[in-house]
């Protein structure tokens, strides 16, 4: 039976229109391969969005927010009031993804999936509250499954309702790479010790409690296994939200910049509910968190940048985006040998 949060996905890998694309890209004026790794991104984003032109239109940055019951277990280096704090700051201007996405004419929008205080309404706040913050992991499952569908269904309504052809999905909420790693661990076989970070950052002592809390929570939840188990599981409605916005645009065929640990977690489960989805994902750089590089071999993903970033928010995304950009430029402004009038090699 068809679940129907779940989108079919066609095929969009198409041979004929990849070796179209590549030989454009050879014939510009340029030594073969000169252009490195954007030529592949150029490539990519041709087979993306289904032509020979690619060009992006009113990208979005989505920004989900929500807090975690596992916060009060000492996995996080900051109070979960912090997370509204943040929420605030995005909406005000003032924090990295805000002016990065001014910068580079990223439209911005907040949603509050679920932040354990209130926010009143204002310009720029969707509020898609499932619940003031997810339940304590170690006491029984972070979402109820009603709760996880509903902020899967959420995500999708969102990037239906809004323009544009390519979307950065980023995240806030204090406790969430735990959510991450618990994900990493249950849906990629990892060790949980292996992928868990400093997150905010924590001491070595705050991180080997991280550890221990992560060990029993994943023992607790022993047999939550498939993808929808395991997120209702380990949580995050801001997660769950960006798993339907992920699934809406790569059925709406939308180019999809992957950020950081948490919105590349919203990835994993989107893809292990319909792995089709990655062919619509643009990796933006690799995260200092220990268990990014495993998420994005688990992927089949390799990163544009390395910064040794692990902000979140979708800072990663806003910063790779000028690389798309140039991507496509490249393949619909950048002059051939033969238009230029230059002479190849005799």
């Amino acid at each position: 039976m068809t679940d129907p949060l779940i989108p079919d996905l066609p095929d969009i890998d198409d041979p004929q229109l990849a070796a179209r694309l590549q030989s454009l890209i050879d014939h510009k004026i340029k030594p073969l391969g000169a252009l490195g790794r954007l030529e592949a991104l150029a490539v990519r984003l041709g087979l993306i969005l289904g032509t020979e032109a690619p060009r992006l239109e009113r990208p979005q940055m989505l920004v989900c927010a929500g807090d975690h019951g596992l916060a009060a277990r000492g996995v996080s280096a900051y109070p979960q009031e912090v997370t509204a704090q943040m929420v605030l700051n995005f909406l005000a201007g003032g924090a990295a993804v805000s002016v990065l996405a001014r910068q580079h004419g990223l439209a911005l929008t907040v949603v509050d999936c679920g932040i354990a205080r209130e926010l009143p309404a204002q310009p720029g706040l969707l509020q898609r509250r499932i619940g003031p913050g997810t339940a304590d992991m170690l006491a029984g499952p972070a979402m109820t499954r009603a709760q996880c569908d509903a902020a899967i269904a959420n995500g999708r309504e969102i990037v239906r309702a809004l323009p544009g052809n390519a979307l950065l999905p980023g995240e806030m909420g204090i406790g969430n790479t735990s959510s991450a790693s618990l994900l990493l661990a249950r849906l990629a076989g990892q060790d949980i010790d292996a992928c868990t970070g400093v997150g905010t950052g924590l001491d070595d002592a705050g991180r080997a409690r991280k550890r221990d809390v992560l060990r029993e929570v994943l023992a607790r939840h022993a047999r939550a296994t498939a993808p929808l188990d395991a997120l209702a599981a380990f949580g995050g409605f801001e997660i769950a939200t960006l798993v339907g916005a992920v699934l809406q645009a790569a059925q709406e065929r939308r180019v999809i910049v992957v950020d950081g640990f948490i919105a590349s977690a919203a990835v994993l489960v989107a893809h292990a509910l319909q792995p089709r989805v990655v062919q619509r994902c643009v990796a933006a750089h690799g995260s200092a968190e220990p268990g990014h590089a495993p998420m994005l071999r688990a992927l089949g993903l390799v990163p544009l940048l390395d910064l040794d970033l692990r902000l979140g928010e979708g800072s990663g995304a806003a910063l790779a985006w000028p690389l798309l950009e140039s991507a496509c430029r490249i393949l619909r402004e950048m002059a051939s040998f033969e238009s230029a009038g230059v002479s190849t090699r005799g």
